[in-house]
């Protein structure tokens, strides 16, 4: 992992904002999340910059190269919160060896970095809010699994547990820290979802294998909401599992998504197939069992608009109940 450099030139320094509106910083703003995201917080009236991996083109931009381990720190003061969204798409092709250290080292050394560079901020953030994913867990089955429970075995979890301890330094520097474990978020513009649509419109969907693991899923509003909630509310802190209060197997996520877009969804996807072709990333990512219990949400007080699949998937799909 690249040595920090930090970049110091500008001689912007901002107060504290006080009230409601903070001043955040989010990166993988160009994604589907962190755009989305950008979006509510400036509706909501907090201040949004943008972590860019090029020379920024407007003041609301800032600079940095994580795969260099660079970051213009300067600009890290004086924030209220920082949301850390950026790294590699894990669903973007076979885990071959080197994809497997670009995922690595996009999660685990950019985090590392930002975490970092805000702990030596004379004026850090109150709060940083770094993605993890229910990838923590591994495949386990019928297991209700909670934020307390212990890590899986495999590459996901062995990434998601480092990601999420890359935070340690920004704990440690007495910001609140809070990394949600984000499941399978819906949304037509990407992610899981996006790539299933048209089998289903063409009445060629159905489950991988037998169906029986079970998928949790939440909707991209929601995902959006509960970010912005992990940054507000003081009360919350450390890992936040991002998921609708219920899960699906994927047999039953797969008739409802054929029932949203009233067409048949019967046509299995043998699970050899799918590991022939995907390899470890198929094992690990399509047919893992994560039966994932949003507690720590629950518990404070959270309230998801989208609870159930159907719900959602018409809600996202802008198909009429």
């Amino acid at each position: 992992m690249p040595a920090l450099a930090v970049e110091s030139e500008t001689t912007m320094t901002y107060d504290w904002l006080t009230g409601g509106a903070m001043k955040i910083i989010v990166s993988g703003a160009s994604g589907l999340i962190g755009g989305a995201l950008c979006q509510h917080l400036g509706e909501k009236g907090h201040e949004v910059l943008r972590l860019v991996r090029r020379e920024p083109g407007s003041d609301d931009e800032i600079e940095w190269h994580p795969d260099q381990g660079r970051v213009d720190a300067g600009r890290l003061e004086g924030l209220d919160g920082v949301c850390h969204l950026a790294g590699e798409n894990i669903a973007a092709g076979r885990w071959t060896a080197a994809r497997k250290r670009r995922i690595e080292d996009s999660r685990i050394g950019g985090t590392n970095l930002l975490a970092r560079a805000l702990a030596t901020a004379e004026r850090g953030p109150r709060v940083l809010v770094s993605a993890s994913a229910i990838g923590y867990y591994g495949d386990r089955g019928e297991e209700v699994l909670e934020e307390s429970s212990a890590p899986g075995r495999g590459f996901l979890p062995d990434v998601c547990r480092a990601w999420e301890n890359a935070t340690d330094a920004a704990r440690d520097a007495g910001i609140r820290v809070v990394t949600p474990r984000v499941g399978v978020v819906l949304s037509p513009a990407g992610g899981a979802l996006a790539p299933m649509l048209l089998p289903f419109k063409l009445g060629l969907g159905g489950p991988i294998g037998a169906g029986r693991n079970w998928m949790s899923w939440i909707s991209l509003d929601d995902l959006v909401r509960v970010l912005a909630f992990a940054l507000e509310e003081e009360r919350l802190e450390g890992p936040v599992n991002a998921v609708a209060p219920a899960p699906e197997r994927f047999k039953d996520f797969a008739r409802t998504l054929g029932r949203v877009l009233a067409r048949p969804a019967f046509l299995a996807l043998p699970a050899f197939a799918v590991k022939l072709a995907l390899g470890e990333m198929a094992k690990e990512l399509l047919l893992a069992s994560a039966r994932v219990r949003p507690a720590r949400l629950e518990g404070s007080g959270f309230r998801f608009e989208h609870g159930s699949l159907e719900s959602a998937l018409r809600h996202v799909l802008k198909r009429p109940g």
